[in-house]
């Protein structure tokens, strides 16, 4: 039978039924995934909602970074606005953004936000690729924009966790909200810290070069745009090559960026870049004075000096400080080289040959034995009698030979002992002399030296040793010590105005004290060279710095009467008892007070007392408090001025032929007047003394009381250092000498007070008798020449 055609469609396979099956299954599978995604995305979102909404409350309120000010520290300077010395935990130098120059700014954002002025403060791309970053574990994001480190480095810690992301970002939008970008960019180049203890590129241009941040080249901004990624890993004074490549890195970027051209970069690239070697940011040697002026603005504005930003002007002249310092140390290496050799600081045990382990010995042993300004730090490679041969840190190599070995001989001796003798391994300190190297030794001794203006008392340079970091003792202000000959014209200048006149004849003859006398031991007092020359002025007593011509005239004078007239020169009367031992000078004085005493000579009279501080400003320049200079008038009178100027001819005639003859012979200069000094068993060595534009006082001896040694004598010590330091200070300086005041005259060549002129000169009129010495009558007024010859007679024993 025939087959019909079927009206409907054939049913399907079972193997097509199955794949309608998973696709269905898939599909809903896919369905149930898009909306589970879309739900966890709605909740991941709401959930970030919220912890914004919670967290935005909480956030710090930032509207005070409209008005920036971070912590400053305290900066003293020098009356001309040198830098002298820095105070508090950062160094920073706030730095409007107009100021900044534009080199450094271009160098920043090369390196670090090169769209910062066009994206809202978020790089979102970074983001995610931070992101992907933490997912993998690499710590090195580089997403954050500058606007983002500024968040974080003002308001967050560093940890790296979402939560702290999340007030990152949201303090971004605050922050971008609240300031204008130039005030975002201010922020970030005076917050980031940049090592070396510096905040803020100002002060880190400061640190690594030295100079100003506005006067840096491309180069320079170069270097300094690398240290915020790792400030220590890129320090190009501890890690010099890390910090070329970076620089070079970041000069490549600015070109890139259309900064600078193609060639300002080949020769930005070239240039060789002068780094501080220290890591004192303090251009001119003042430490003693910058801690003097610390001490008295922290007693005023407390723990606050050190973060308000004050500067602080003193009245220091940078170059007469310069002087000071250098003269001072020179003075005291110069007494060090006559010394015996101490010998090494250390020892020790260095690999044999060369090699990068002799190099690591080096540093370590070097690292405990810093240079000391000009006396550097060096180990010992090889030694004999003739060639020493040394390492510095730096690993330059030195060979010392010739003249440059004299101060060490006895350590290169065969028959040295083992702590004398220098041998390889020794760590030894050398210093670069006027023609070659020499091995010498830091020094024992101690030494001060402060200058006056005598017509203000203003501090015009002051050394309080030989190196703060060593001992931050100031001997200048804090020092003291007896000053000797030096003390001399405070009694010279009573005697006048008991009626001496430098024309006085005085016996230079022994004397001695009974017990009966002095009250306690016998006293047999000497000259300094224990030469006795018979009757001679007063001005050659002082001139020869006569020990018994002073105790005659103290003894005429009156140790009480004495006392009484030195407190007018600012010395302590209690510090100078009234026994003839003052006539020695064996009270106690500090260096300050001696400049400030023997400037009332140099004035005409006047006491001064010493100042420092001439005003105080904020970090905006605004004055805050200002000092008037004081003025020299009756109110402050000490001496009167004919005793002044009596007493400058007297000083003046040891500087031409006394014991400082050498100060007129050297600075050719007939306006110098001044006293040398030096204690019992040469302890203490001085030099006091002045022009009328500058009184300066030097003193050298050990800190605790020893023999300088039986040469060492104020005029071969400390005078030296005077000279120095005037010859520089004085520069350019005309002569000039004082005005004879009203009731003085000129007889025969020498100055006497007018009464005194008239009617003859007065004598001492002491007699020597037996054990002790017992004052006679006055004798009759005579003219001046009949009783010179008189006192002569008088005075024969």
């Amino acid at each position: 039978m025939p087959s019909r055609p079927s009206d409907q469609a054939p049913h399907a396979t079972p193997k097509s039924s199955a794949s309608r099956k998973w696709t269905s299954t898939l599909l809903k599978i896919l369905a149930w995934g898009l909306g589970l995604a879309a739900a966890s995305t709605v909740g991941l979102a709401l959930t970030v909602l919220i912890a914004l909404a919670v967290a935005y409350p909480n956030l710090p309120d930032v509207s005070d970074l409209a008005d920036y000010r971070p912590k400053l520290p305290l900066r003293v300077f020098s009356s001309e606005g040198a830098l002298l010395g820095e105070f508090g935990e950062e160094r920073r130098n706030l730095t409007p953004i107009q100021d900044i120059p534009q080199v450094m700014k271009d160098a920043v954002l090369a390196i670090e936000d090169t769209r910062f002025f066009q994206h809202g403060g978020v790089d979102y791309k970074g983001i995610v690729r931070a992101g992907l970053a933490n997912v993998g574990r690499v710590k090195s994001q580089g997403a954050s924009t500058i606007t983002m480190q500024v968040a974080r480095n003002v308001y967050l810690s560093s940890e790296k966790t979402f939560t702290r992301k999340i007030y990152e970002i949201l303090l971004t939008f605050k922050l971008e909200h609240l300031l204008t970008k130039d005030q975002i960019l201010e922020i970030y180049m005076n917050q980031i810290f940049l090592g070396n203890r510096a905040y803020g590129f100002a002060a880190a241009s400061e640190a690594y070069f030295g100079k100003p941040l506005q006067s840096i080249s491309i180069a320079e901004a170069a270097m300094l745009a690398g240290l915020p990624k790792a400030p220590s890993a890129y320090n190009p004074i501890n890690n010099p090559k890390r910090a070329r490549s970076r620089q070079l890195y970041i000069i490549e970027r600015m070109e890139e960026n259309g900064f600078i051209t193609e060639q300002e970069a080949i020769e930005a690239k070239k240039e060789e870049l002068k780094i501080r070697s220290g890591l004192s940011n303090t251009r001119v040697h003042a430490e003693y004075v910058a801690e003097m002026a610390r001490q008295l603005i922290f007693a005023q504005y407390g723990n606050e000096a050190y973060t308000r930003g004050l500067n602080v002007y003193t009245t220091l002249n940078a170059g007469d400080q310069e002087a000071a310092y250098t003269a001072l140390r020179r003075g005291i290496m110069d007494y060090e080289r006559r010394q015996h050799y101490r010998g090494p600081e250390k020892f020790v045990a260095l690999p044999s040959g060369e090699g990068p382990e002799v190099e690591d010995a080096i540093d370590e042993a070097l690292a405990s034995h810093p240079d000391n300004g000009d006396v550097l730090a060096a180990v010992v490679l090889e030694a004999t009698a003739k060639k020493v041969v040394v390492a510095r840190a730096n690993g330059d190599v030195i060979e010392v030979t010739g003249d440059g070995l004299k101060p060490v001989q006895s350590g290169l001796s065969d028959k040295a002992a083992p702590n004398i003798k220098i041998r390889r391994g020794a760590v030894i300190r050398i210093s670069k002399g006027a023609k070659n190297w020499e091995i010498t030794q830091l020094p024992e001794v101690e030494g001060a030296f402060v200058a006056l203006d005598p017509r203000s008392g203003a501090i015009k340079a002051l050394v309080g040793g030989f190196d703060f970091d060593k001992n931050k003792f100031n001997h200048a202000a804090q020092a003291w010590r007896q000053p000797g000959s030096s003390f001399k014209p405070f009694i010279y200048s009573a005697a006048l105005e008991k009626g001496f006149t430098p024309a006085t004849v005085i016996n230079d003859a022994p004397l001695f004290f009974d017990a009966g006398t002095t009250g306690g031991q016998p006293w047999e007092p000497k000259n300094y060279d224990g030469k006795y020359d018979g009757p001679m002025t007063m001005r050659t007593g002082l001139a020869k710095s006569k020990n018994m011509i002073s105790i005659r005239i103290l003894q005429s004078v009156g140790p009480k009467t004495a006392q009484e007239w030195v407190s007018r020169f600012g010395f302590d009367a209690e510090k100078h008892p009234a026994y003839l031992t003052m006539a020695l000078g064996a009270g106690s004085v500090t260096p300050m007070q001696m400049a400030a005493a023997y400037s009332v000579f140099a004035n005409g009279g006047y006491r001064v007392h010493p100042w420092l501080i001439t005003k105080v400003t904020d970090h905006k320049g605004r004055v805050i408090s200002e000092t008037t200079p004081p003025t020299l008038d009756e109110t402050n009178r000490a001496i009167d001025a004919r005793n002044a100027f009596v007493m400058n001819s007297l000083l003046q005639e040891v500087t031409r032929s006394g014991t400082a003859a050498r100060a007129q012979a050297t600075l050719k200069r007939t306006d110098l007047a001044g006293k040398t000094g030096t204690t019992n068993d040469s302890v203490d060595a001085w030099f006091a003394g002045y022009q009328p534009t500058m009184a300066a006082v030097t003193w050298i001896g050990y800190d605790t009381p020893r023999n300088l040694g039986s040469r060492e004598t104020g005029g071969g010590l400390s005078l030296p250092v005077w000279i120095s330091f005037m010859d520089r200070a004085l520069k350019g300086v005309p002569v000039t000498e004082p005005k004879v005041p009203a009731g003085v005259v000129n007889v025969g060549g020498d100055w006497f007070y007018e009464e005194y002129a008239r009617s003859g000169v007065p004598s001492l009129g002491l007699e020597v008798k037996g054990s002790s010495t017992t004052p006679l009558a006055a004798p009759p007024q005579q003219p001046a020449a009949e009783e010179r010859n008189r006192i002569l007679d008088l005075f024969k024993n």
